[in-house]
């Protein structure tokens, strides 16, 4: 299972961490993704879902 949004496809990005004395290392940067039980694709189930997509709605929680 892949560490994505099952909503908008967030996933991690790579970027580098520079020092002071410029010195380039290569660091990732995660989504913060959350583990929820909502109605997807017809079905309840637990899916991943970034936070962005359960503060804007797009995610349709059980109770």
């Amino acid at each position: 299972m892949a560490r994505q949004c099952k909503i908008c496809g967030k996933q991690a990005v790579t970027g580098n961490k520079i020092s002071h004395s410029n010195i380039k290392t290569k660091t990732r940067n995660h989504p913060n993704l959350q583990k929820v039980c909502a109605f997807f694709e017809g079905q309840v189930r637990h899916i991943l879902v970034c936070t962005r997509c359960i503060r804007s709605g797009l995610v349709q929680k059980t109770a």
